[in-house]
């Protein structure tokens, strides 16, 4: 176990704005997360051996709400175990999640949450093989009314593909990466990044974006000039630097292209714990970026979302 207020004892204070438990009393109900991912007294040594001092925990979705009564009891258990959680350890920032098969009563939902003192919520990048991007309008009022950012994970059950190809690898290399790419690109084309003031966190880098950058604003540009796509009023690549991406063990040439894409100041280092491999290699392999964007990533970046409180 963690003491309270360990992270101030630490010298060295590195946030990871990516990591993942699930309580025993929704991971009992799950196919996969099992071990390690239901262990809290692990976590916690996790956390304290790499000096981590503050960190981010979300949602990796799960198949629970199969074995239970539905989404939102799945939701109600959960949010309960997070309260408990950082309450045992006061450098953890839990996200909340939401029943978002009831899109009606999301705002609702975000309010409560932050009632219940949450800064955060972990939304899945689609639900039910669907993207509900253009459905949740309210939804993004009351986060930005509330001042809690958005951490978007992969759809782990039913990613974009997953009717066509039910492969194990192929899934989470592709078929996760696909649905995040999607969600982030319908937050930009719906207007959502530009109108709401909301703080949104990528899980992985943002799945493709990274890569296609030039391809974004290449294709817009031409789709433009025909009169084919709605005026976005700036490049894709300009409106998507409103957007952080964690890294979730990326290597150094791909955190690159994030940076180009995102800008040095929206870059957050994840571990993807309990995932993660080896954390004292991937954090130094960052010096590759120079001390003074390392030092965004690992530290200021994740700080200037989420900032202390007295």
């Amino acid at each position: 176990m963690c003491p309270e207020g360990i992270a101030r004892e630490w010298v060295v204070m590195i946030c990871d704005a990516h990591l993942h438990y699930v309580p025993p009393k929704i991971g009992i109900y799950t196919s996969f997360y099992h071990g390690l991912w239901q262990d809290k007294e692990r976590l916690f040594a996790f956390l304290q051996e790499n000096q981590i001092a503050r960190s981010l925990l979300a949602y990796p979705t799960t198949d629970a709400y199969k074995r239970l009564r539905s989404h939102g009891e799945v939701a109600q258990i959960y949010n309960q175990e997070m309260e408990s959680l950082v309450k045992e350890n006061s450098g953890i920032i839990a996200c909340g999640i939401l029943n978002s098969e009831d899109v009606n009563t999301l705002p609702a939902q975000i309010n409560e949450l932050a009632d219940h003192g949450f800064r955060a919520v972990s939304l899945a990048s689609s639900v039910n093989g669907e993207f509900i991007v253009n459905r949740m309008a309210a939804a993004f009022k009351a986060l930005q009314k509330n001042d809690m950012a958005v951490f978007i994970h992969p759809q782990t059950e039913n990613p974009a593909g997953f009717d066509r190809i039910k492969d194990a690898l192929l899934m989470p290399v592709l078929e996760y990466s696909f649905d995040l790419s999607l969600c982030l690109g319908l937050l930009m084309v719906e207007g959502v990044l530009e109108e709401f003031n909301i703080k949104f966190i990528f899980s992985s880098l943002g799945g493709s974006a990274p890569f296609l950058k030039d391809r974004f604003d290449r294709v817009y540009s031409m789709l433009r000039g025909r009169g084919m796509v709605k005026d976005l009023g700036k490049l894709p690549s300009a409106i998507l630097k409103r957007v952080y991406a964690d890294t979730s063990g990326a290597t150094l040439e791909n955190i690159k292209m994030a940076v180009d894409l995102f800008g040095e100041d929206k870059i957050l280092w994840g571990s993807d714990y309990p995932v993660s491999g080896d954390i004292k290699a991937n954090l130094a392999m960052l010096d590759g970026l120079g001390a003074r964007i390392k030092e965004k990533i690992v530290r200021e970046n994740f700080l200037g979302v989420f900032p202390d409180r007295d």
